[in-house]
């Protein structure tokens, strides 16, 4: 299986890559603010090209941005971060319409979509920095994570201990352009990798028939 950084690392050589990193003074992406009723939510889910496609398919999802957070160091790079010398995760901040979809429903898909019972990454990333994790906003937030987590762990679904975890959010950093949308702007470089780091065969074997719950096919 090819890692992240082993993929981003190959580079030019095979022409299958993200291709060399771009320098640390590389252009950042804005952090898109809310209107009205709108909330935001950010979750650790490894990879967050990946994380970032899926939540992408839920209907009340209206904004996506990859990013940092959870860190010791202000304004990390990308370079910084797969260091891992900060103590930043690869994350996702979610804008949603709650009139269309719950932070609940939201929790349902990220469960259902990551192995919540590695505690070591994500698949074939390796390293904190590829951890998963539930960064709540507030005390309401904190107590639906706390209850949807209590409840995959009383149904005995999992085979083994739920090893995500839930951390009051912190300062969240967007990551560079070349990272959002990545997916999309990178359409076969992003399913080489995330077929070779075997990421959909792992969350089916994790959660069976109740792999991807929320999240819509296509």
């Amino acid at each position: 299986m090819i890692s992240k950084r082993t993929f981003a690392a190959m580079g030019v050589a095979l022409g299958l890559a993200a291709a060399a990193l771009p320098a640390a003074s590389a252009e950042y992406a804005a952090l898109p603010g809310t209107t009205g009723d709108q909330r935001v939510a950010v979750f650790a889910g490894g990879c967050f090209w990946c994380i970032e496609a899926d939540f992408d398919k839920i209907p009340g999802v209206l904004a996506t941005t990859s990013g940092y957070t959870g860190g010791t160091t202000e304004r990390p790079s990308y370079r910084d971060v797969v260091s891992e010398t900060t103590g930043h995760y690869e994350a996702l901040h979610v804008v949603y319409d709650p009139d269309t979809v719950s932070y609940d429903q939201l929790l349902t898909a990220f469960w259902h979509s990551v192995d919540p019972t590695d505690g070591g990454g994500q698949f074939c990333d390796r390293g904190d920095s590829y951890r998963t994790a539930i960064f709540p906003l507030n005390a309401e937030q904190r107590s639906r994570a706390e209850a949807s987590k209590a409840a995959i762990e009383a149904s005995g679904v999992l085979s083994q201990p739920i090893a995500t975890r839930i951390v009051d959010a912190d300062a969240f950093y967007p990551a560079e352009r070349y990272h959002q949308d990545y997916y999309k702007n990178n359409g076969i470089r992003y399913t080489i990798y995330r077929n070779n780091c075997g990421r959909d065969r792992t969350v089916k074997r994790v959660w069976g028939d109740m792999a991807y719950t929320g999240i819509p096919k296509g």
